[in-house]
């Protein structure tokens, strides 16, 4: 399992530095609209792509940066396309919040709250009636499931045993708004029971525990066993968006969350288990940041698009 929790680790530090580089980028005024941080949730991401393939199916919300990371996304291309160049997933039109990259299975983020998961859910059918073994995820945050869409969806992907898995990423905000203020569940998983389907809570700060989780709902999707409900704790160390005052919530809050840092975590327990040195998972985070920016350099090199191509590829 060592080199699986290494690989957990190399991905969610990809996942943070690419955030904070891109934060950077976004405070000079290079990158467009606003800057919906994914810095404390990146367990989630590097658990559940572990148990993909490159070829299942993913739909991610405006904070989908590191699920693409997570599976497979070019961060040359995905810096290009926040700098809106021609190199870009979607030749620079996309910005943060709409990134989209078939070759990986990654079928768009979204601004929209819970549009992501009837897209996932048509991918999961495309999946069955083609009688393949692909699988779809959709990636959402608390807010989505009180939208009128996931209950359809959940109901419709139970009805007819669909290959999705739903993964709700509670960082205990929708938008501005505490988790306790929006519903009166206790977990959002218990929902599931009403449309007849697994739910399963996990602690999403712990990038092991969530690999273990989708792993099983994964499989049991691809051999037909229909969808999973997931309910990842976890917390955004910022705010909702760059630049929120985040009045809403206290300092001692989130100091206590940062405690509790994904990526603190796994390195705690890879060096108290013997699996890892400090210089060892400093030389991780230093490929990392190497490999990031090299591709941010080449990224904000690379070419603007013509005016000419502003209506190519917009239905």
């Amino acid at each position: 399992m060592s080199e699986a929790l290494l690989g957990f680790y190399r991905g969610m530090v990809t996942i943070r530095n690419f955030e904070e580089m891109a934060i950077e980028l976004y405070k000079e005024g290079l990158i467009g609209g606003s800057y919906h941080s994914y810095i404390g949730q990146e367990a989630v991401a590097a658990g559940v792509c572990s148990a993909l393939r490159i070829d299942d199916y993913i739909t991610t919300t405006y904070r989908g940066r590191g699920q693409h990371l997570a599976k497979g996304a070019d961060p040359y291309k995905l810096f290009a396309e926040l700098l809106g160049r021609e190199d870009g997933y979607c030749k620079g039109k996309g910005g943060p919040m709409h990134i989209t990259d078939m070759t990986t299975g990654i079928l768009g983020a979204n601004g929209i709250v819970g549009a992501g998961i009837p897209i996932a859910a048509g991918a999961a059918l495309s999946a069955k009636m083609h009688k393949t073994d692909r699988v779809a995820v959709a990636f959402f945050g608390d807010g989505a499931m009180n939208q009128g869409v996931a209950s359809e969806t959940l109901n419709m992907a139970s009805l007819w045993d669909l290959p999705v898995v739903f993964v709700c990423e509670n960082n205990l905000y929708s938008e501005m708004t505490p988790f306790h203020r929006s519903v009166k569940n206790k977990d959002l998983v218990e929902r599931a029971d009403a449309f007849r389907l697994p739910g399963v809570i996990v602690d999403g700060n712990d990038a092991e525990a969530v690999y273990e989780v989708a792993s099983t709902a994964v499989e049991r999707a691809r051999r037909g066993g229909g969808p999973t409900l997931i309910e990842a704790k976890t917390y955004r160390l910022q705010g909702h968006m760059y630049g929120d005052s985040e009045m809403y919530r206290t300092k001692e809050e989130v100091a206590n969350w940062r405690k509790m840092d994904p990526i603190v975590r796994l390195k705690q327990k890879l060096l108290e288990q013997g699996l890892a040195t400090e210089a060892l998972l400093a030389e991780i985070e230093e490929q990392a940041i190497a490999r990031l920016k090299q591709a941010e350099q080449s990224a904000r090199l690379s070419n603007e698009p013509d005016k000419e191509q502003i209506l190519l590829d917009v239905f």
